[in-house]
């Protein structure tokens, strides 16, 4: 079904989880930055990777607490000058250098942002063809969008690939509460608490300090932050509206769909559900690899010299349906 061979020196889904965050070492990329305001008196950052005003221009979206630095957008960025395509990074509120100024942040079903970004690019490259990739959160985000968009997706925007999806916002964050995924849990909480108490500077009457200090898992965030602050009544209502499941049957463009069936984010049971989705959805090209981890799918033989799967496997499915859309207008 896919090509994916996973490395022998990385055994088990947290090995494969972790490499990249903590070994992998990806050259930057040549983007230049640029900020634009909101339509709400915020800002956004954009980092562009420039090519002939003819390329495809892929469209990325990051994880949670995710930057331009994290070593998978370095990797994209990597194939799609490979390519020849010109590149947009979209950076979700407070994940830049500098603080976003309203009070709200971003969260896994948000996409007016992606909306706004997307309308921009549309408007200032119109003759060009225009792919997006998603990864983790970011999936979701880009999924629910076209779920959204559904046949009023403008037509410029040709496919799409989402890596490591957190289908089901409610069960992956009850999921990622056991065991050792209770590390990464650990990981995202520091972030994010981090960033609640730099907004407490400018806007103290968000949430009462002893509340936020006494947070431990990524559901009691949401519930006291990301819920409140975005305009949904609790966590579970935040995930309910938010997770992309219930909005990948409406898609219409070709999308890849890669997750592996032991990433410690998600219950593979919930892949079954995506599968019998994708069945009545042609569009959907579901790729449920059994090893691969969170964002890993590492591969090749020897330690020293490591590949990384899902970013060549997403941007070959992408060309690939350029090419089709090439060869049916000729």
């Amino acid at each position: 079904m896919t090509g994916y061979s996973p490395a022998w020196w990385l055994p088990g889904a947290h090995a494969q989880t972790i490499w990249g965050k903590l070994f992998r070492r990806q050259p930057s990329q040549p983007t230049e930055v640029e900020r634009w305001d909101t339509p709400d008196g915020d800002f956004i950052d954009i980092h562009r990777l420039k090519a002939p005003s003819s390329a495809a221009r892929l469209v990325l979206l990051h994880g949670l607490e995710g930057t331009v630095r994290s070593t998978y957008a370095q990797g994209f960025l990597g194939e799609a000058r490979r390519r020849g395509w010109a590149a947009d990074m979209l950076i979700f509120r407070s994940c830049g250098d500098e603080l976003n100024r309203t009070r709200r942040f971003y969260h896994s079903g948000e996409t007016t942002d992606l909306g706004f970004v997307m309308d921009r690019i549309l408007t200032e490259f119109p003759r060009q063809s225009v792919i997006l990739t998603g990864v983790s959160l970011g999936g979701n985000v880009l999924l629910k969008y076209l779920g959204e968009q559904g046949l009023n997706l403008p037509i410029q925007i040709k496919a799409a690939a989402a890596i490591s999806v957190p289908f089901d916002l409610s069960r992956a964050s009850r999921y990622i509460d056991r065991g050792f995924s209770r590390l990464y849990q650990r990981h995202f909480i520091r972030s994010l608490k981090r960033k609640a108490v730099a907004k407490l500077e400018h806007f103290p009457d968000l949430v009462a300090p002893e509340r936020l200090s006494g947070i431990r898992t990524m559901y009691e965030f949401d519930d006291l932050m990301t819920a409140p602050l975005h305009g949904f009544a609790d966590a579970s209502d935040y995930y309910s509206r938010s997770s992309s499941l219930g909005w990948i049957d409406r898609i219409s463009i070709p999308t890849l769909l890669l997750s592996a069936v032991d990433d410690p984010f998600l219950p593979p049971e919930v892949l079954g559900e995506v599968r019998a989705i994708a069945r009545r959805n042609p569009a959907l090209h579901p790729e449920f690899t059994l090893q691969g981890g969170h964002v890993g799918f590492v591969s090749g033989r020897n330690p020293f010299r490591p590949s990384y799967y899902a970013e060549r496997r997403a941007c070959d499915f992408l060309a690939d349906q350029l090419a089709q859309r090439v060869a049916l207008s000729a």
